[in-house]
């Protein structure tokens, strides 16, 4: 007879042992849309922005073309990595044997490569990775057949515009680096959930949203936040944007590793986590301001929610990374609610179903 009694959470497996991580970084994170950098970092031609992606060196660069392409960091005639962090220049120059390359990935120039017999330059080309440019955020796919990041997320990209109509002319004003003792699937789940957040969250509960009307649904691989914020004259900040939906908190979290956030007032701010080992995450906080400029409001939120949220989630996702290596574990019934609600746990389910499939083949 099957089971038809309650869903029950992953096993702890999924979260401790090291094999499946490494399943994971050679499937999921390799197949899978990933955040590389913001638009605003390559600004100008020939900016380019150097990141790892599931143990790949990866570089994104400007063209004179204006197109943003990302490559495989390595040369294509003795496998040197070619650039290092972020800069400019006019020509990818291999610092090995000076090879040359376009900004395209196409081959200029080598070093007496004209005595190589039968040499055609033209066939030489950096190995290209799939690139979209995503309301300002540059996400890259190693997946060649990957499809449109419109198809992962469907609406997202209309109703961020709807949250954030000037995001255009926002830019990074600061990164918050935040280190995790837990597995990256430990962290994700504890913020696709708000069935902690009246207990653990006591600034965020009652001084950014109205608990009481969260919900996330699923849309594609997007689970999509969303609930009313608080009363106006209990806000902890001024939150008058005149933009549309100023009075509303709403949250996309990106399958895997990326969430947009925009809280009233029109404040965007995003999460990206950077899985380190089955063990270590970095979660990356970043928060926009128009240009990039100091913002008062928004610097008061980043550093309140530092102080809280942050901090009260640290807590929370390294004693569940402790309590998933007891041996006394024994994965318990999520809370699924017909309902949904802020109370439920059905975007865990859509979730953990995501997790176990990214390991199953």
């Amino acid at each position: 007879m099957p089971d038809t009694g309650p869903v029950r959470s992953l096993d702890a497996k999924y979260y401790i042992d090291p094999k499946i991580y490494e399943l994971e970084k050679a499937g999921l994170l390799a197949q899978t849309w990933q955040f590389a950098c913001h638009a605003s970092e390559l600004r100008n031609v020939g900016d380019y922005y150097t990141f790892d992606l599931a143990g790949e060196s990866l570089f994104s660069i400007r063209g004179r073309d204006g197109v943003i392409r990302t490559f495989y960091n390595v040369c294509q005639h003795r496998a040197h990595q070619l650039v290092e962090g972020q800069g400019t220049t006019r020509v990818v120059v291999c610092p090995y044997h000076a090879w040359t390359y376009e900004l395209t990935g196409h081959l200029r120039a080598g070093p007496n490569t004209n005595a190589i017999e039968g040499f055609d330059k033209s066939k030489i080309c950096l190995t290209e990775v799939r690139t979209e440019e995503f309301l300002g955020f540059v996400f890259v796919n190693l997946d060649t057949e990957a499809k449109p990041m419109d198809d992962w997320f469907p609406n997202v990209r209309s109703e961020l515009e709807s949250f954030v109509p000037n995001w255009a002319d926002l830019a990074p004003l600061e990164w918050v680096e935040i280190p995790e003792n837990c597995n990256w699937k430990v962290s994700v789940e504890n913020y696709s959930e708000c069935y902690h957040c009246q207990l653990n969250h006591p600034t965020f509960s009652t001084g950014v949203i109205k608990p009481e009307t969260y919900d996330i649904q699923p849309q594609g691989y997007c689970l999509r936040h969303t609930t009313e914020s608080n009363a106006l004259d209990q806000m902890s900040y001024d939150i008058n944007s005149g933009f549309d939906n100023n009075e509303k908190y709403s949250s996309w979290f990106l399958w895997p590793m990326f969430s947009f956030q925009v809280y009233p007032g029109n404040l965007l701010n995003t999460y990206h986590w950077r899985a380190v080992d089955a063990d270590h995450v970095v979660v990356w906080r970043g928060w926009y301001s128009v240009g990039g400029n100091d913002n008062e409001t928004v610097r008061k939120m980043a550093l309140q929610d530092r102080a809280t949220t942050v901090e009260e989630d640290i807590r929370l996702v390294e004693s569940v990374q402790k309590g998933l290596k007891s041996r006394g574990y024994v994965p318990g019934p999520l809370v699924v609610d017909p309902k949904c609600g802020v109370n439920s746990e059905h975007s865990i389910l859509h979730l953990q179903r995501w997790m176990r499939e990214a390991v199953a083949n």
